[in-house]
């Protein structure tokens, strides 16, 4: 492109364009970048960062620039200045190229006078923003003041696999602030990862505020103790620590949340769970359930009896809600969960029954179809779709609602064969609530729910699109997402614990190749990043950290 030669030529003009970089041999262990980028290709010659290197942008790319810009004065002790390419020469530039073929890829050139990064769109750039913070050392993530920093040589040809990749987080098991999510939103990011799927509401507490039920937050997001240990099992049965418990976000947190994800380009998917888990709101408005209550918002883990009843009251306050989350969240989904809906509150409710009559439904689990199809009309009404979990599949499923995947494979399978989109998170590879250490070794790690244990590399060996479907049905994979369920993690360090690597080893299976995908190769480069985590004080799990 002509400003493409004008910005190299301008190059020149900067002392940081110095030749005594131009003939240095970079060693292959500076290019360690996960998720591995499609084409890579090692150069000559390294870039020097000092006080005269300036960064210019394309005017939409103005954000690009200044995270750039931070990323370099963390750990330099100095500011760089950055400019409109329009106006201002530099040698580090971030563009717009319309010839990329995907929406999020990019390209990368490192020269010794020189870089490059252009992106399809701005998240493209962002993501080659990504793999340049990968070639710099880890010290980069901290303040070192140092006075000047050089980048190995390369070109980088990059776009990703799927266009869902996604990590969930439960906090309404255990709630964790503002802070603690904004961590979670920039390991999504430096994971070159694009989906945060928010789970704001449960049995055990309600997290987000509704201004028209102030009593959601107000009793919903709080219980009276927690259920302590192992509990609910034949040898240890529920004990509690009867300590208050709880905790909320308001919606001007919300917005705080949701624009510092926009920024790294990661779409927030909020969770409103119907018709079962939804003990909390009962809780707060018993008027919703079948029985009238009282109710109580749960103290233990497992699944609950009480869920809505499916009368013309309970779908204006959720149409009420999901206007308010509608009003929050720009994201195209919206997530009505629809998982573990117990039915023998609807099987013993003669209104149940009657619009079981009424509807011309079989049994329940047609009542439950009947129930998230109202929901999807509504969302859909308002220019949104709903994502449920695969039991929206059981009596039909909404018309279009995307399926995620979490009992096997098989739902996802059986939405993709009926044109549905489908993003896969079966609980065998995608639950990081799991041990991460078969069972001779889970008393050294933090207690979980279940003896079941997924390693790294049972992660990393995950395909997300089953091999059962045709090219055709194939298309309707969107992805695949880590899940993170607390109820055994009280506090925000676990949830790290649990997350990391696993987390690292999903974001190659989600973006990259399968051509390019090597089990020893990425145990090599996971030796790299982990440093960065060292650097950022993230708790990983060590263990599953092979030493080299």
């Amino acid at each position: 492109m002509v400003k493409n030669i004008f910005f190299v030529a301008t190059c020149i003009l900067l002392t940081s364009c110095s030749d005594k970089y131009q003939e240095i041999v970079n060693s292959k262990d500076e290019y360690q970048i996960i998720p591995i980028p499609e084409n890579l290709t090692i150069a000559k010659g390294r870039f020097l960062v000092n006080e005269d290197t300036k960064i210019v942008y394309d005017t939409s790319l103005v954000q690009e620039a200044e995270y750039l810009s931070d990323l370099f004065a963390t750990v330099l002790d100095i500011d760089l200045s950055i400019g409109s390419l329009d106006t201002e020469n530099g040698n580090i530039l971030l563009e717009l190229d319309p010839t990329i073929d995907h929406k999020e890829g990019y390209t990368l050139s490192v020269a010794h006078d020189a870089i490059l990064i252009s992106g399809k769109t701005a998240a493209g750039v962002f993501y080659g923003i990504q793999s340049l913070r990968q070639l710099l050392p880890a010290e980069i993530e901290k303040a070192n003041n140092l006075k000047e920093l050089t980048i190995p040589a390369v070109t980088i040809e990059d776009s990703p696999r799927y266009a869902y990749r996604g990590m969930h987080l439960d906090v309404g098991r255990h709630f964790f602030p503002v802070t603690s999510v904004k961590k979670y939103i920039d390991l999504i990011a430096m994971h070159k990862m694009n989906t945060f799927h928010w789970h704001l509401t449960e049995d055990q507490g309600w997290r987000i505020e509704i201004k028209k039920y102030p009593r959601l937050t107000e009793i919903g997001a709080f219980r009276k103790g927690t259920a302590i240990g192992l509990a609910g099992t034949r040898n240890a049965p529920y004990t509690y620590n009867d300590v208050p418990y709880g905790g909320f976000y308001t919606q001007e947190e919300i917005k705080e949340v949701i624009a510092y994800a926009a920024a790294k380009h990661i779409t927030i998917i909020p969770e409103i769970e119907l018709p079962g888990h939804s003990l909390a709101a009962l809780a707060a408005y018993p008027q919703f359930g079948n029985g009238g209550g009282p109710y109580e918002v749960a103290k233990r883990w497992g699944i609950f009896k009480e869920i809505y009843a499916p009368t013309e009251e309970t779908f204006g306050f959720l149409e009420d809600v999901l206007n308010e989350v509608m009003a929050l969240f720009p994201s195209k989904y919206i997530h009505i969960g629809g998982d573990e809906v117990l039915k023998k509150e609807w099987e013993e409710s003669a209104y149940a029954q009657e619009v079981i009559q009424r509807e011309g439904l079989k049994n329940e689990h047609e009542l439950q179809s009947y129930f998230i199809r109202r929901i999807e009309k509504f969302v859909n009404k308002n220019g949104r779709n709903i994502i449920g979990w695969d039991e929206i599949l059981e009596g039909g499923l909404a018309p279009n609602a995307t399926v995620m995947s979490w009992r096997g494979v098989e739902g996802g399978i059986a939405a993709a064969k009926q044109s549905h989109p489908v993003i896969m998170t079966p609980g065998t590879h995608c639950y990081f609530d799991y041990y991460q250490v078969d069972e001779e070794k889970q008393g050294e790690e933090p207690l979980t729910g279940s003896k079941r244990h997924t390693s790294v590399e049972k992660v990393y060996a995950y395909e997300p699109t089953p091999e059962s479907l045709t090219s055709e049905e194939a298309k309707y994979i969107l992805g695949a997402q880590g899940n993170v369920w607390t109820e055994y993690m009280p506090t925000w360090d676990v949830v790290e614990y649990r997350v990391l690597p696993r987390m690292t080893a999903l974001s190659e299976v989600v973006w990259s190749s399968k051509k390019n995908r090597d089990w020893e190769d990425f145990q090599n480069r996971l030796q790299h990043i982990v440093k960065r985590y060292d650097v950022l004080d993230y708790n990983y799990a060590k263990h599953s950290i092979n030493d080299k």
